[in-house]
């Protein structure tokens, strides 16, 4: 068998399948694209979820793939054994919803036996338990004896995560020879030795688990192939493990060539060699698809493997940076399969070596604060550091947990996690409290101090709408960055650029920018010091770095609608002040794609008729078709002609002069229609105060008026509707409806008013009298507080001179009233102070005038011992 290349290996995979009709494609970022469920790509298959869920469709129902993946689950243990590392290829074959089984197997076995020329002999296929289909295509169209064919359960042959699809697997075994195996009695496919070695994985989708257990078959199935394309290599090389594979087996001699080490003469020196060798590849491949050290995310993961590769070249006795010379020999070994590698290479190197300076700046000083806390730990007995102390070297000496935590590991100590975790806690609320408020996402705007004073932006945007310029800063919320990647939020800085930043009341552009798979959508565009334009948004696709040339193009409808809104508040202030009078002075606007607000000094609402003037001859002058024009001059010329300045504006020694026809003439940085005919129309929405002396007016303008009469059309037609007439008739059947409405109401008080008395019934017979005062305290049902005001009112007339004390229970809750004549209150009757005093009964409170209170109660049960309270009551009142 010829000893194929980890390079060769690919390439004929890639071939062999695109030989069965697969569309071959190249991998995809390590950066997940619309996938918050994952930091970085782990699977071939992670990236072509849309394609098996049917969310997507895929270019072709057969795929293959050779997709780098990193997964940190076993990151402690990388070194420490020849089996982990974090970075590797995955060979994957995929049908959606095309071939199956039959196809799949046979492929796998041609494959392996044909094409790289496996000796047969040496293979063992297993199957899920209860897959006799799959079982039976081994047995009986492969050919390969029952014998060889293992049957495994669920943990070991069944793929599935919680609901979902899911299905049977059947994994490929070689027999490596006894060399590498346990030597034990029953040693076969499935120990734990390196003998037999799993080399490939077809995954049958057929079902879908609902989450309870619960199977059913789907009308789709897939393939979903996995082979590691390191661990072939390992078989076709004969070799012990993936570091001595020849693209690795190069990394690692390099390796041992700047630590002045060799390999296999020191266990402790091999473990990081093999650490190094790994994380170097790893980080190569991930600032070649625009991951940046950071301390969040997989920029925290990219910064933390870094970091620890540093460490363990200071434990070889590397002195100074060294990564980016590995990373040479990583592109050089890699870039036949991943030619992105050799494009990007300088800027790999450019980073690593930004980040190795960074951490070697603090390294030492940290190693040794953290030697004398070890020595504290054990003077002190203890085995755990605190966590204030971790965190101490974090945010000081930039040493990642993980990397504190191996380092004591090492040495027989622990440390606080949940301490660390408070510390920093308490550092991210002590940062935001001290944040600076600014335009930019709500983050402080002291990210853009940091960027170079000799960096600016040439606006174009008044001549076009799209050109290309190069990235001159990129930023995160809190850093400048060399590149952006899939997801990211951040800045885009250019030497030009067509996007108009908010300004004089303009709101600036929106659009994208893009170079290559790298998409950037604009979602704001904001002025900063220094003549500098800032992008801000998130990347929506691959990445962009600094350098790149990118095509910036505004989005064209946005930008029109922003111009005829900013046209039109030219012609609005102009029409105000002929309405209106001179007076009229801006004071603010906002125009953006939707409407425009415009605020203006005058010192009263606008009645409809000036409204109405207003609008009218502004539409005139929108039909007129007038030419708008800008000419550039100076200050004092502008002046000269006549224009319109803002007050307490200031102005460079050029200004812009913006001119419609001979009615509107204004000083003016913004962008513009060039006929006012583009405008079409304008509707006055609103027109109200704002501050003293200050009105503003809402408005719309283009195609959002017709919008706006459409919905406003829609909403009269469904009013119509509900009052079972048509639009032209809609008033007359309102004025109808109100005088029905107007008779019905006066006739439900006259039934409420009858309701009250029939309720009370003849209670004069409970007149009592309070030292020669009379007293009427009577209980009723379902009776308002209208309709016991009311009947307060009657049997005063009754009653002569006295007080009168009802209650009322209502839909459970209590309402209390009393009143009392002139001649009670000359005695000392009191019906707020009366009120006050027996409410606390009914669980409520009140009070009111002399005359007459109210109050309201939640204890319905205590209504007869208010009313028994309220001669106690009066009789104190009447002394």
């Amino acid at each position: 068998m010829k000893k194929y290349g980890v390079n060769e290996l690919r390439q004929m995979y890639l071939d062999f399948f695109e030989s069965k009709e697969h569309l071959v494609m190249k991998s995809f970022s390590l950066v997940p694209h619309n996938d918050k469920s994952l930091l970085l790509i782990n699977a071939g298959m992670a990236p072509l979820k849309p394609y098996f869920t049917g969310a997507e469709i895929p270019p072709r129902r057969r795929v293959a793939t050779c997709q780098k993946c990193i997964r940190t689950g076993d990151i402690e243990n990388v070194g420490k054994t020849a089996r982990h590392g974090t970075f590797f290829e995955m060979l994957g074959n995929f049908s959606f919803g095309d071939y199956f089984k039959h196809e799949a197997i046979a492929w796998s076995w041609e494959f392996l036996t044909k094409v790289v020329g496996l000796d047969e002999d040496r293979l063992f296929p297993s199957v899920y338990q209860d897959d006799d289909e799959a079982f039976e295509i081994w047995n009986k169209e492969v050919g390969v004896p029952a014998e060889k064919i293992f049957r495994f359960g669920k943990a070991d042959n069944f793929w599935e995560h919680g609901a979902g699809p899911c299905g049977p697997c059947s994994e490929i075994y070689y027999d490596r020879g006894e060399k590498y195996g346990c030597g034990q009695p029953g040693c076969t496919v499935g120990c734990d030795c390196d003998r037999y070695m799993e080399v490939w994985n077809n995954v049958f989708t057929q079902f879908e688990n609902d989450g309870e257990g619960h199977y059913e078959t789907l009308k789709q199935k897939n393939i979903d192939t996995g082979m590691g394309l390191e661990r072939l290599a390992v078989v076709v090389q004969d070799v012990d493990s993936i570091f001595d594979v020849d693209t690795l087996q190069a990394l690692r001699d390099k390796v041992c060539e700047v630590a002045g080490k060799t390999y296999k003469q020191n266990e402790k020196d091999d473990i990081s060699i093999r650490l190094i060798v790994d994380h170097i590849r790893s980080a190569t491949f991930m600032i070649s698809d625009g991951i940046m050290p950071t301390n969040e995310g997989r920029g925290y993961v990219l910064r933390r493997i870094i970091r620890r590769a540093a460490r363990h070249g200071r434990l070889l006795g590397i002195q100074g940076g060294f990564l980016s010379g590995l990373s040479a020999t990583v592109i050089e070994g890699s870039k036949a399969g991943y030619p992105e590698l050799e494009e990007k290479k300088d800027f790999i190197f450019k980073v690593l070596q930004q980040e190795e300076e960074k951490f070697n700046r603090t390294i030492d000083q940290g190693l040794s604060i953290l030697a004398g806390y070890e020595e504290e730990l054990k003077a002190a007995g203890k085995d755990t550091l605190a966590g204030e102390q971790a965190f101490m070297l974090y945010d000081t000496y930039g040493f990642p947990l993980d990397l504190t935590r191996e380092i004591l590991e090492e040495k027989g100590y622990g440390v606080d996690e949940q301490g660390f975790e408070a510390c920093m806690k308490q550092q991210r609320e002590k940062a935001r409290n001290a944040r600076e408020k600014s335009n930019y996402m709500g983050a402080d705007a002291t990210v853009y101090d940091q960027i170079p004073v000799e960096i600016t932006t040439a606006f174009d945007g008044y001549e076009t709408l799209k050109e290309d310029s190069v990235i001159t800063v990129l930023t995160t919320d809190s850093e400048l960055t060399q590149a952006l990647s899939d997801g990211e939020n951040g800045t885009i800085i250019t030497e030009r650029t067509p996007f108009y930043a908010t300004m004089g009341g303009q709101v600036g552009d929106k659009g994208t920018i893009s170079c290559g798979d790298g998409v950037f959508e604009v979602e704001e565009t904001i002025h900063l010091r220094g003549g500098r334009v800032g992008h801000v948004g998130r990347m929506v696709s691959g990445m962009l770095k600094v350098g790149d040339t990118v095509t910036l193009s505004v989005c064209e409808k946005g930008r029109r609608n922003t111009e005829k809104n900013h046209s039109a508040t030219h012609l609005l202030q102009k029409a105000l002040k002929t309405v209106l009078g001179s007076h009229v002075e801006q004071k603010g606007s906002m125009v953006s794609a939707d409407r425009l607000r415009f605020d203006f000094a005058h010192f009263q609402a606008m009645t409809a008729q000036e409204l109405a003037q207003a609008e009218a001859l502004v539409n005139e002058e929108i039909a007129k078709a007038l030419e708008v024009r800008t000419d550039i001059m100076t200050l004092d010329e502008a002046k000269a002609t006549g224009a319109m300045a803002l007050f307490g504006e200031k102005y460079g020694d050029s200004v812009r002069v913006v001119s419609m026809g001979d009615f509107s003439k204004e000083l003016c940085g913004g962008t513009h229609v060039s006929n006012t005919s583009q405008i079409k129309s304008i509707k006055i929405l609103s027109e109200s105060g704002v501050a003293a002396g200050v009105r503003r007016i809402e408005a719309l303008t283009g195609d959002a008026v017709m919008a706006y009469y459409q919905k406003l059309e829609e909403n009269l037609n469904a009013a119509a509707a509900l009052l079972k007439t048509t639009p032209d008739k809609l008033g007359d059947r309102i004025k109808a409806l109100q005088a029905e409405l107007k008779t019905a109401a006066s006739e439900i008080e006259s039934l409420k008013s009858q309701m009250a008395k029939d309720a009370l019934g003849d209670v004069m017979d409970q007149v009592q009298e309070i030292k020669g005062v009379k007293l009427l305290a009577a209980k009723l049902e379902n009776v308002d507080m209208n309709g016991l005001r009311d009947l307060g009112d009657q049997l005063k007339e009754k009653l002569g001179e006295g007080v009168i004390v009802l209650a009322s229970v209502a839909d459970g809750k209590v309402s209390l009233m009393a009143c009392c004549t002139d001649a009670a209150q000359k005695a000392g009757a009191h019906a707020g102070n009366l009120i006050k005093g027996i409410a606390a009964k009914v669980g409520g409170g009140g009070g009111g005038r002399p005359n007459m209170a109210q109050a309201g109660g939640k204890n319905p049960a205590g209504v007869d011992e208010a009313l028994a309270e309220a001669v106690k009551v009066l009789e104190a009142q009447l002394g």
